[in-house]
């Protein structure tokens, strides 16, 4: 993410980013509909609301409620789906949200880090369809780092703000 927006800031781009996940396939047109709300100014992030998967997935919702809960307590924002990495941001909240939290905790980090400088978030409804992760070993070890880093990037957006108030 940062080696891409560094790419648009070279060349003099001052249009939003768009993140897209790269598991999304032919529904990955459905993300345009995230730009509209930041071209227009009404939100400085958007983050993509997807509907019900063609596949059940095999986690037990604890990345997400941990995400979820964290987000809420450290910024009052009660996100519907925290780990979407279908975002749009302008280059102020990208920045706002430097640096980047570390592997999966980023959007987690990219949420609190924006709200928490002011900025707009957004959640916009798209239609899309990503891979979703099993039951199995594999599936379950991929949960488990999600876990850490989620858990890791509201650590540390913790630690910065005692360490702002004292």
């Amino acid at each position: 993410m940062t080696t891409g927006a560094a790419y648009v800031a070279r060349h003099g781009s001052t249009a939003p980013l768009l993140f897209v996940d790269a598991d999304l396939q032919e529904t990955a047109v459905e993300t345009a509909v995230l730009t509209t709300p930041v071209l227009a100014g009404s939100a400085d992030m958007t983050v993509a609301v997807l509907p019900e998967q063609v596949t059940k997935g095999g986690g037990r919702g604890l990345v997400v409620n941990l995400a979820r809960g964290g987000i809420e307590r450290a910024t009052g924002f009660v996100a519907t789906q925290p780990l979407s990495g279908m975002r749009c941001l302008t280059r102020e909240a990208f920045d706002a949200a430097q640096p980047l939290a570390h592997g999966w905790g980023v959007e987690v980090g990219l949420t609190i880090d924006v709200l928490r400088a002011g900025l707009r978030v957004a959640e916009v409804p798209c239609a899309l369809q990503h891979r979703v992760s099993g039951g199995d070993l594999r599936s379950s070890l991929h949960r488990g780092a999600q876990y850490r880093d989620v858990r890791r990037a509201l650590l540390a957006r913790r630690l910065r703000a005692l360490t702002r108030r004292g």
